[in-house]
């Protein structure tokens, strides 16, 4: 070879060393001096050992179902040995066929996104990326606009945090970490909730195709989203399927079989209004975890975050009885909304009473448009009064509720204010349960529908509750020596106020009047002028004195029309309290959280209900066998017809206040004390009669319908049988002639 040509040769070796080494060197210096954080902090090892995370906390029922979560990412963590092979052997297949043998950094995808980057191409450049490195991304994701050079010192610090973290972790948990942190989309971050989203299923339940859709989404999950695009998913899943084949994962057999079988999704969307205990979840997270994390710090000082923490909070609902009390609300108030759509045919101001003037039911109307989101909304954007009323009476767009399809939704079109006097016209129900032994609260349904209707009328909603508050009246009657068999006369009675009219109250039904009752059969029989009578010789404030003793801590005013039940009681303090007579007289604190824990499983708090003595063993058994008679021959009797067909040893009361606006049923049982309030948002909104407004016609269906399916369920193991009797005798008379009385001697007016 000539001197020219050696020359050019040697010319040519010295650029190819330059071009190979100078990159080299560059990815040296910037190697470290991106490790020697020149170019921005890298995590620290604590924070390699404790990433950031959002963990969605969970809500557990008794009965260990996963009943609803609160979350920014809805996402749970889960163990490696809780994944199914499918997904592992998939995703190592697909995305990082050395996965297993490198230490976080593949060098040949290294060299080859490397010079494409520097060769000009995009930055994003597929198939470069370990799985390490994906979870370094991850846990330390870039910022969104980024220049070429940053981009390249962002690559370099996952390469090093990738590195770091493969010393820090093994491969099972790093792919585990990976794996509960993917953003599936719909909701679904982390494979605990793709799998019960997409497929209704466990991660280690996923069937090898359906591993395949999930691992597939992964290269781009709405390019692959399943339930968008399913021809993309499909092709892609097949890509994965081939991969397990490439590398031994599968046969040839097994990918031929499974490549041919239609996306199949079992897809079920999570939202915070849907799934069981809508209105408990609610009421759970605004109130009682509210308060919960203001008082109980972290060890370093700060506040408990219910969004991002991971708790575990484990209640007392069960999940089967939640299930029958929702089933059992929905069924009666789909019977009864279109009698009530019939009523408002001939009103002249629908859905209002037509005793409500047309000024007065604007008034109602447009308290609910002042507290309205769309008010709200528009004041904040600095909407004139003027603008407002304008768009309130436009028709628009929206969904609104209805009982017509499974979907409970209906689109149409109309105008806010119109909305409003829709939703005014649908009947509310109110429904808890409780076992009176432990306080367990273990159902409660506190509306027909969160997703339209936000107010509980459970705990946070307060109505009259009419003739359910009269074995209060009744109790302290037998606190004071009565037995239930001691008669007084049902005749008018009036009292007289200071600085008021006279009183005399009236009773609904005037078949008995004049003539003497016994206590037990003017219980049954809701007898207005007998419980006022006994109010006004023990007094309103003596009565009270039972009532607090009873766990009922809302204002109820001193005055002789309590007797009539004229006082605003929460539902759930209601059968609370009803709670303490199946109970043995032990009034017990009505509880729906028994402990929390943290995302390790540390147990936070143990919660124990109070309890208190309200009246004695021998008092509570006269009062249970006084309810009894309510549902033997009094307004309950309809729970031992041929509909419900009860049988087994029931007490119960029900109520019904003025112009039908509220209707009550509770319902006593060894085992459950279940109580029901139905009615309408505003109280001059209501149905016109008894027949259908009162509380046996409204509440006790949802009660009985409720216990029906509650004896069927064995799993349950629900007693039928008598409630249990006092330590010691009940000296008083219990077996009074319930069933005559002084101008009936053939036994058959009461039965």
């Amino acid at each position: 070879m000539d001197n020219p040509d050696k020359k050019r040769f040697k010319t040519y070796v010295r650029v190819f060393w330059a071009l190979v080494i100078t990159p080299l060197l560059l990815l040296l210096i910037l190697s470290v001096g991106t490790a020697s954080g020149l170019f921005g902090k890298l995590p620290s090892f604590e924070e390699l050992e404790n990433p950031q995370t959002y963990l969605s906390s969970e809500v557990y029922s008794s009965d260990g179902q996963l009943i609803g979560k609160y979350y920014i990412q809805n996402r749970s963590n889960i163990q490696y040995k809780d994944i199914s092979p499918y997904v592992i052997n998939g995703l190592v297949a697909t995305e990082d066929a050395r996965f297993f043998d490198h230490s976080g950094v593949d060098l040949r995808s290294l060299f080859r996104v490397f010079f494409k980057t520097i060769l000009g191409g995009k930055s994003s450049s597929g198939g470069g990326s370990t799985i390490t490195q994906q979870l370094a991304k991850m846990l330390f994701p870039r910022e969104k606009k980024m220049s070429k050079f940053h981009v390249i010192i962002q690559k370099v610090r996952e390469w090093i945090i990738a590195a770091r973290l493969e010393r820090q972790y093994s491969k099972e948990e790093i792919i585990t970490m990976y794996l509960n942190r993917f953003d599936f989309i719909n909701n679904a971050v982390g494979i605990q909730s793709a799998a019960r989203i997409y497929f209704h299923t466990t991660p280690d339940s996923l069937k090898m195709e359906q591993a395949a859709i999930l691992v597939g989404m992964e290269k781009n999950p709405s390019l692959f989203n399943p339930v968008r695009k399913k021809q993309n998913s499909f092709e892609r899943r097949n890509v994965v399927l081939y991969q397990m084949k490439t590398y031994n994962y599968i046969s040839q057999h097994v990918y031929d079989s499974l490549k041919t079988i239609p996306i199949k999704l079992r897809f079920s969307p999570e939202n915070p209004d849907d799934g069981l205990a809508s209105y408990f979840r609610e009421y759970l997270r605004d109130n009682f975890m509210r308060k919960w994390c203001d008082e109980h710090p972290k060890p370093d000082g700060t506040k408990y975050d219910i969004y991002k923490d991971g708790l575990k909070i484990y209640t007392t609902i069960d999940s089967r009885l939640q299930q029958y009390a929702e089933e059992a609300v929905e069924q009666n108030c789909k019977f009864l909304q279109p009698l009530f759509f019939k009523e408002l045919k001939i009103r002249r101001n629908p859905p209002f009473d037509f005793r409500i003037s047309k000024a007065e039911s604007l008034d109602l109307i447009n308290e609910s448009v002042h507290r309205s989101d769309r008010y709200i909304n528009l004041k904040e954007q600095g909407i004139s009064d003027s603008e407002i009323t304008r768009i309130f009476n436009t028709p628009a767009p929206m969904t609104v509720f209805t009982w017509k399809n499974n979907k409970h939704s209906l689109d149409t079109v109309m105008s806010p204010i119109d909305s409003i006097r829709y939703s005014k016209s649908y009947l509310q129900c109110g429904f808890s349960s409780i076992d009176p032994h432990t306080g367990f609260i273990r159902a409660w349904v506190g509306g027909i529908d969160h997703r339209f209707f936000k107010y509980d009328h459970v705990k946070v909603g307060k109505r009259q509750v009419g003739s359910t508050f009269k074995p209060f009246i009744y109790t302290l009657a037998v606190q004071n020596g009565y037995s239930p068999c001691y008669k007084m006369p049902n005749v008018p009675i009036t009292i007289h106020i200071p600085n008021q009219p006279p009183w005399t109250p009236k009773n609904a039904d005037t078949d008995d009047d004049g003539r003497m009752m016994s206590l037990s059969e003017a219980l049954a029989k809701s007898v207005d002028r007998i419980a006022a009578a006994l109010t006004y010789q023990f007094s309103p404030q003596a009565v009270i004195n039972v009532v607090r003793h009873m766990g009922i801590e809302d204002k109820i005013d001193a005055v002789p029309s309590l007797c009539l039940g004229t006082c605003e009681i929460a539902n759930l303090d209601m059968v609370g309290a009803y709670c303490t007579y199946a109970n043995k007289g032990i009034w017990v604190e009505p509880t729906f959280v028994t402990r929390i824990e943290d995302k390790n499983g540390r147990v936070l708090d143990q919660i124990k209900p109070q309890t208190s003595e309200a009246m004695s063993q021998q008092d509570a058994y006269v009062m249970v066998k006084m309810l009894e008679g309510v549902v033997e021959f009094g307004t309950g009797t309809r729970l031992r017809g041929t509909k419900y067909n009860l049988k087994n040893p029931i007490g119960g009361k029900t109520g019904t206040t003025q112009n039908c606006s509220d209707g009550w049923f509770i319902g006593i049982t060894p085992d459950l004390v279940s109580g029901c309030w139905c009615g309408f948002e505003d109280r001059a909104v209501h149905f016109e009669n008894m027949q259908w407004g009162q509380g046996a016609s409204e509440s006790l269906p949802v009660w009985a319908v409720y216990m029906q399916k509650a004896y069927a369920d064995n799993t349950l193991n629900i007693s039928q049988g008598d409630f249990e009797k006092p330590d010691k005798p009940v000296t008083i008379e219990l077996n009074c002639d319930r069933y005559k009385d002084n101008n009936n001697t053939n036994g058959e007016l009461f039965k």
